[in-house]
């Protein structure tokens, strides 16, 4: 069975935010700071770590 990435991150992100409850604030600077990083001169460092 093949889940595309966005609907595997989509349900775990849902379930996240429903089980843990954390802030909204928190999750924004999550999302931002992520979206940030990875078009910074860090995400080549990142993506080797990933790896």
């Amino acid at each position: 069975m093949d889940v595309p990435l966005w609907l595997a991150l989509l349900v775990a992100g849902y379930l996240g935010v429903k089980l843990v409850r954390p802030p909204w604030w928190l999750i924004a600077v999550l999302l931002l700071g992520g979206f940030l990083l990875a078009d910074s001169v860090l995400a080549p460092a990142i993506d080797s770590f990933t790896k």
